[in-house]
């Protein structure tokens, strides 16, 4: 493979003009989707290698996007956030930009410091993975920057943001349970802590509300503190016959705490959670749960920052994610199912 290919290399093969390889490599205008995608794939055979660095000082622009993400969704067990983290570098590569990633610490979000890389200028643009706290949602509203919530909202409704369909997701699942014979189903997750979980709250209520069936207090039950740590599950007294979960590793904590109590899952509860991550599959039994599209909304998060930085006027609003049910081993009708 030849060093240094250069644009008239690329043009040259594709018969047509260094001016039309250089727009097509940079999205400007004046060529058709069908002839970039050749240009760019041609591009990537010959490793074709632009001058990032000139580039930047022509336009401005670092050409890297601020991957923030709380401390909190970071520990050794979090699995969900770092892989859509791969699967946003990998598409910003793609586009020609670069993700850098930031944890932001406990302190500094309680303190309400901005990641350094937005001081010094070394981002064009932030995607916030995972929600902070409202203080610190309107710290980051106060900047003019581009920016794009993922996987979370909030009552800022003029910051564009990309989650999965929490609600709907949450419906189904909890349709299915009761479809199979269960009515007695409790939710295990801290209603204050995301806006996802709220919504598959949500979601799960207005599914026993439908099928009236009351929904009891005691049957929702908290899985972590204030500062997003997991806790000891609480089990009621009155053990209910199926867990709707928020997340696949609070599905797994509670099929361990009821099998420490004898208690086997599905034959005497079942359990359903949410994400479809590894913990789905390391789970003992395997977990039905709810299939979170990674890749479209890091495609969505993407391509919404770079129109932004483009055009700062640009507006998505908030854009939901289609998910779906996985079906594995975790659920069975009750044992007093009515035939």
């Amino acid at each position: 493979m030849k060093n240094n290919v250069t644009m008239r290399d690329i043009a040259d093969q594709l018969g047509v003009s260094s001016v039309t390889v250089s727009k097509a490599l940079n999205d400007k205008e004046g060529v058709s989707e069908e002839l970039k995608l050749k240009i760019k794939n041609l591009a990537e055979e010959l490793g074709y290698r632009y001058n990032a660095a000139a580039k930047s000082m022509k336009e401005g622009l670092s050409y890297n996007i601020g991957v923030v993400i709380p401390e909190r969704f970071t520990g050794i067990n979090q699995s969900f956030y770092l892989n859509v983290y791969q699967s946003i570098t990998r598409i910003l590569e793609k586009q020609g930009y670069y993700g850098i990633l930031h944890i932001l610490s406990s302190e500094d979000e309680r303190n309400l410091v901005l990641p350094r890389i937005y001081y010094e200028r070394k981002v064009d643009g932030f995607i916030v993975l995972g929600q902070t706290s409202k203080e610190y949602i309107e710290k980051i509203q106060g900047i003019e920057f581009p920016k794009v919530f993922l996987d979370f909202y909030d009552e800022h409704a003029d910051i564009d943001s990309v989650i999965t369909d929490n609600f709907y997701g949450s419906y189904e699942i909890t349709n299915y349970l009761i479809q199979t014979g269960h009515r007695d189903i409790a939710y295990v997750g801290n209603l204050h802590s995301t806006s996802s979980i709220q919504d598959r709250f949500l979601g799960y209520y207005k599914s026993l509300l439908e099928h009236r069936i009351i929904l009891k207090q005691e049957h929702i039950l908290n899985d972590r503190d204030e500062k997003g740590t997991y806790i000891d599950i609480d089990l009621p007294d009155q053990l209910p016959t199926a867990f709707v979960c928020n997340c696949d590793q609070v599905a797994h904590n509670l099929v361990l705490k009821l099998k420490s109590r004898g208690i086997n899952v599905p034959e005497d509860c079942s359990v359903v959670g949410f994400d479809n991550d590894i913990y789905a599959t390391i789970t003992d039994p395997t977990l039905t749960t709810v299939e979170v599209d990674v890749e479209e909304m890091a495609q969505n998060a993407v391509k919404f920052v770079i129109e932004k930085v483009k055009n700062s006027e640009k507006s998505f609003g908030r854009v939901l994610v289609k998910s779906n049910i996985v079906y594995r081993e975790s659920v069975k009708p009750p044992k007093n199912k009515v035939k």
